[in-house]
């Protein structure tokens, strides 16, 4: 899929310059916001370069405080931001803070345009218990509720990836990101994943290498995994009919973490894969988007 890329203009000189000019005299930092588009449940990888020592940056975006990490390369640092599929369009002030070394602190503020998206709306029909739970399932729903809630708030402060990210399973991939549904006919949260059609046992991959955080199963999701990537980012596999993962694990990009299932809310065997970062439900296929080799 086709990438943007914006650039915070105050600091974008001509590359061609670079070699020319002092050390002295180039600005202090680039910043550049990396995206597949700028409306609700896209993911933005927001990177920033410096010929200076940094003693700490961060981006502070609808009033929460994104650290940006230091990548191996000692003078390039990053962070993700994910723009929530319930976002309303608008314009929406982000801002740039480096510390340097000697003390000098530079602030810069950009506005991020965010453009309207219309999610599809569908009905589907599922087991009774799974719109109206019984009475004795209601105390494991809220603790399963409260225990995802904790896992989505929580994230390494450091980047766990190794390179892009990857599908985890092939098969047909439903554009069902966000829809608005109706469970036998009854409203419930938008759908905050994306489905992924294939065959019962078929190997599922971790997208991306990080630790896992959950294997259980669960009432509305089934057996599932979740994984903690670092800065935020947290994916979350689910129906599975098999689990090959454990709490703890160290996973790399590709490593299988169960197969395709049909358990918990389902109308069929499916892989039920979503992103969050810092608690923001995006679409898993705009992280498909980012080239993150560099």
């Amino acid at each position: 899929m086709k990438k943007a890329i914006l650039l915070i203009a105050l600091f974008v000189i001509p590359l061609c310059a670079v070699q020319d000019v002092p050390k002295t005299e180039l600005p202090p930092f680039k910043a550049t916001l990396e995206y597949r588009a700028l409306q609700p449940g896209e993911v933005v990888r927001v990177s920033l370069k410096s010929h200076l020592d940094i003693r700490q940056a961060h981006v502070r975006f609808l009033e929460r405080k994104y650290p940006l990490w230091k990548t191996p390369d000692p003078h390039i640092y990053m962070t993700f931001i994910g723009l929530d599929l319930n976002m309303q369009p608008g314009d929406y002030p982000l801002s740039v803070s480096v510390l340097f070394e000697d003390g000098a602190l530079h602030t810069s503020t950009k506005q991020v345009q965010l453009l309207e998206k219309e999610f599809p709306v569908k009905k589907l029909w599922v087991d009774e218990k799974f719109v109206t739970p019984p009475a004795e399932e209601l105390e494991r729903i809220k603790t399963e509720s409260a225990l995802l809630g904790s896992i989505f708030a929580i994230s390494s402060s450091r980047w766990l990836g190794e390179g892009s990210f990857i599908i985890p399973s092939p098969g047909t991939a439903a554009p069902n990101f966000g829809e608005r549904r109706y469970f036998n006919d009854q409203p419930r949260s938008p759908h905050s994943g994306v489905d992924i059609s294939s065959p019962l046992g078929t190997p599922v991959k971790a997208a991306n290498a990080g630790q896992v955080v959950l294997a259980d199963d669960l009432y509305y999701a089934g057996n599932t995994v979740i994984i903690d990537h670092g800065l935020g980012m947290i994916s979350f596999y689910c129906h599975f009919s098999v689990i090959r993962a454990k709490r703890g694990d160290r996973v790399h990009k590709g490593d299988i973490i169960g197969e395709v299932g049909a358990t918990g809310r389902v109308t069929g065997p499916h892989l039920h894969w979503s992103v969050r970062v810092r608690n923001s439900r995006v679409d898993p296929f705009s992280l498909l988007a980012l080239d993150l080799s560099k």
